[in-house]
């Protein structure tokens, strides 16, 4: 399966964990996907604060 997507390594406090798997199973999603959508949400409120942050994309 092809995908954009990088695959990286994240260190995580168990409690943290647990908890985030719990969220996520709550709002029917897989961890993976849950981290993805909580980066996404922290970015948007940075950028709505900072402005847009600049990437090798645009």
């Amino acid at each position: 399966m092809a995908t954009n997507k990088i695959q990286t390594g994240i260190r995580f406090d168990f409690d943290l964990l647990d908890k985030i798997t719990y969220i996520a199973k709550q709002n029917k999603r897989s961890f993976n996907a849950q981290m993805e959508y909580l980066a996404e949400q922290c970015v948007k409120e940075y950028e709505k604060e900072n402005g847009p942050i600049p990437t090798d994309k645009n």
